[in-house]
């Protein structure tokens, strides 16, 4: 493990579906039960939980000397699992919190942050309403953005983590939702500079956009934020592959202030796909795509059909 006590690790993890048991009337997660049609029971979702807790201890530990200070995640169905989770294998005796909050989303799937308590203190956190409509003029009921005001090593720091609208009816069909989220957290930076300093901002999730999409560019032309993750997607790389195509779906932006060097500040080091082989398909037709729990009713029993993305930030101290 990397001695880079300075070194500090923010990562964003799409858990692929990491549902209960329970049948909650009130959203559409029937699939995710044991008589539904994936036969969700409590052994697997206690793989489940071991694995993703094996995952998110090891991202950035070549770059850092601990696991993840701040983690987003997404398609969590709510705080019971989230702490499951944190009790789970290799997070089990680490020190992780989180910020979580239930969502409309119709499958009942939300975002939440990990946090380490011993680097970073929760000053507040709401959720965003996305508010956007379907072709037909009825709401689409999709995740909230969550956003998490905090001091990481005392210095301020305003998180946004998403899980933006997908890409079912087609892309550009879809492509005005992921607009208006974008749109809508540029909306809530206005709201908040007027009585807040909110130069350090990180950006994270899983976009169901690239980095050369409308709704990230819409982002970058605020002028406000660096996309370290630009440079990573290409034909054989990316965090996801559908149908033999990567995606770079996952990223992490960040405000310029994180280029400074300043005593009492982080500044950004690097970004990456963390993509080690124990998350891929070793074998076969899928080789190197990530190793994921599902493929359609097969249970595979792996991890998640994301890679986690990460970034390093070094403490200036």
């Amino acid at each position: 493990m990397s001695q880079n006590k300075d070194q500090y690790t923010v990562a964003f993890y799409n858990l692929e579906n990491f549902f209960d048991t329970v049948n909650n009337k009130g959203t559409l997660d029937d699939d995710f039960t044991p008589d539904g049609f994936k036969r969700w029971d409590d052994r697997k979702f206690g793989i489940k939980a071991k694995k993703m807790a094996k995952a998110i201890a090891k991202i950035g530990t070549d770059d850092s000397n601990k696991p993840p200070i701040l983690i987003g995640i997404a398609e969590v169905e709510n705080s019971d699992v989230i702490a499951t989770l944190l009790k789970s294998g290799e997070l089990k005796d680490i020190a992780y919190d989180y910020v979580h909050f239930d969502s409309p989303d119709e499958r009942g799937i939300d975002t939440a942050l990990i946090y380490q308590k011993d680097y970073f203190e929760i000053i507040d956190a709401e959720t965003i309403p996305l508010l956007i409509s379907n072709g037909n003029g009825d709401r689409d009921f999709t995740r909230d953005i969550l956003y998490v005001h905090g001091k990481l090593n005392k210095e301020e720091v305003h998180v946004f983590v998403n899980h933006w609208p997908s890409r079912r009816d087609g892309e550009d069909e879809t492509s005005y939702k992921r607009i208006e989220a974008a749109k809508t957290i540029l909306g809530k930076l206005e709201e908040l500079s007027i009585h807040k300093d909110i130069s350090n901002c990180i950006i994270m999730g899983d976009f169901n956009d690239d980095p050369n999409s409308e709704s990230i560019k819409t982002l970058m032309e605020s002028g406000r934020f660096i996309n370290p993750m630009q440079q990573m997607l290409s034909p054989n790389t990316g965090s996801a592959n559908y149908r033999g195509e990567w995606s770079l779906f996952d990223q992490i932006l960040i405000s310029h202030s994180f280029l400074n060097y300043e005593k009492g500040t982080h500044s950004f080091k690097k970004a990456e796909i963390y993509a080690p082989n124990f998350l891929k398909e070793w074998k076969g037709k899928y080789k190197g795509n990530p190793f994921r729990t599902f493929a359609g009713k097969k249970y595979l029993g792996g991890y998640s059909d994301h890679f986690p993305v990460y970034i390093v930030l070094k403490n200036n101290l």
